[in-house]
């Protein structure tokens, strides 16, 4: 365990007194994502370690530049999980971009990146386990929000802005982090479903109570995983019908880690939210659907006014996730009330615009 808690600080408020812009970085697993990183380099890796962790209490807190895997690993031992499944991703390959599911990833990146798995769809997303963080702020203030206890209603929920912030708004030191016991019984299940019978069956099934933890479309396929009480499972399996997938921890992770054929193309991947009972859209190419159409991934090399046009029309927003011309923006356009607040936000935590500038959007 390493605190470098002084040592960020000292770098803070000379970068502070410089005016010279700073770059959050952790194991670099996530550089790929959001509009393209500015300012000089500040590492985190070092400033690591877990700092409380009560397997009774279901809450860990750890160091922002704690390895993830490292952390997973100690929870495992307890039978616990991170239920957002976080992925990991490794230093994009040069040739395609791709992660591939290292061992790079930080804690502090999981929460900044905001980016959830499979599970995310039932278990919930990175921003509904966060209950605590310390973070240095752009005046080199230490600053506390949340704690390490299940219910915390003392104040604004600052703590859960940083989830997503991608490092913008503070330099993340620790995070509290709600964890869960690993479910007693899983299995997968496969069908073969075209696109809109798929969505048409997830949204079913979302109506029913059914454990089902992940699903995911792709090539006429439907795989779905119910997780639970053992007799719980059973009996949805039986309700469910389908083929049983022999391997399906490598599957899950290969959603998770972007490792299945699907991701291995090198062209420009689209990160799409939509109302899960949207239908089919009219665009090029055929997507990966995951929670229960909520999230669809979609590799589309055309102009990006067509994507953001077509999923705006459905109700969703569209993310330039990987690859493309970075000239249109990773995030799709906010309202002017929108961009707003968030202009105020990083005002109030980062007056100089030192953390991150322009990578969630050019005006922060």
């Amino acid at each position: 365990m390493t605190d470098l808690t002084e040592q960020l600080r000292e770098r803070v408020l000379a970068a502070a007194a410089d005016k010279a812009p700073l770059c959050i970085r952790g194991g670099g697993t996530k550089d790929f994502y959001g509009n393209a990183p500015a300012g000089a380099r500040l590492g985190t890796t070092n400033h690591a370690g877990i700092v409380a962790y009560e397997p009774t209490e279901l809450v860990v807190t750890v160091r922002a530049g704690t390895r993830l895997a490292e952390l997973e690993a100690a929870l495992d031992e307890q039978g616990q999980m991170l239920a957002f499944e976080p992925p990991h991703f490794s230093l994009p390959s040069p040739a395609s971009g791709r992660g591939t599911g290292g061992e790079g990833a930080t804690v502090g990146g999981c929460v900044a990146s905001g980016l959830s798995g499979p599970r995310r769809a039932t278990a919930g997303s990175v921003r509904d386990f966060v209950l605590g963080v310390k973070l240095l702020d752009g005046k080199g203030e230490i600053l506390n929000f949340g704690g390490q206890v299940m219910k915390n209603v003392a104040g604004y929920d600052v703590s859960r802005l940083m989830a997503g912030a991608l490092g913008t708004l503070g330099l993340l030191l620790e995070v509290s982090l709600k964890v869960l016991p690993k479910p007693p019984a899983e299995t997968t299940l496969r069908l073969d479903l075209p696109q809109d019978k798929a969505i048409e069956t997830m949204n079913r099934w979302g109506g029913q109570p059914l454990p089902i933890s992940a699903t995911c479309w792709s090539d006429g396929h439907l795989t779905v995983r119910l997780s639970g009480a053992r007799a719980a499972v059973a009996a949805a399996r039986g309700k469910i019908g389908g083929e049983s997938v022999a391997d399906a921890e490598t599957f899950w992770r290969g959603v998770r880690e972007q490792q299945t054929d699907f991701f291995s193309g090198a062209g420009t991947l689209w990160r799409l939210s939509l109302p899960a009972k949207t239908p089919p859209l009219s665009l090029p190419g055929a997507p990966l659907i995951e929670w229960g159409g909520a999230l669809r991934w979609l590799t589309f090399d055309g102009p990006a006014d067509t994507v953001r046009a077509a999923v705006s029309q459905a109700g969703g927003h569209a993310t330039l996730f990987r690859g493309g011309n970075e000239s249109v923006g990773a995030f799709q356009p906010l309202p002017l009330p929108l961009m707003a607040i968030h202009k105020n936000l990083k005002r109030s935590f980062d007056p100089q615009g030192l953390f991150n500038p322009g990578r969630l959007y050019p005006e922060l």
